[in-house]
């Protein structure tokens, strides 16, 4: 299998795959997200995400003719860890997104005595 990025610069810089290839296993979702991250490429994700029973040779036709030749590089956005999470979800017994939403009340002093009553001791 052609790795993600073989495919996404196949896309981007006009140099072509072999249909047998992309025919093997095409990552479709993957695919559609990389290119979705840009300005120019959102919209031909966008109708690749409203037709995913489209193969996946027709979808790298797609974008490899759509698309014109440009260097599109950014990271891939990932979801940001926060450093107290953690520690309200383990004191409140709460999920990721009520915790979330309760970091965001909580003043720094609240987290301090929160870390305070947690610790357990032992080297730091």
């Amino acid at each position: 299998m052609p790795a993600l990025f073989d495919i996404l610069n196949s896309i981007n810089n006009k140099t072509p795959l072999d249909r047998e290839i992309i025919d093997r296993e095409y990552p479709a979702f993957m695919v559609n997200r990389g290119l979705s991250f840009f300005m120019d490429t959102v919209l031909f994700a966008n109708e690749m995400n409203m037709h995913p029973e489209t193969d996946g040779y027709a979808q790298y036709l797609f974008y490899y003719h759509g698309t014109y030749k440009k260097r599109r590089f950014s990271k891939w956005h990932k979801k940001t860890a926060m450093d107290n999470i953690d520690i309200i979800k383990e004191y409140y017994h709460y999920s990721d997104t009520k915790a979330e939403e309760a970091l965001a009340i909580l003043t720094d002093d609240q987290i301090e005595e929160i870390k305070t009553r947690l610790y357990k001791g032992g080297k730091a």
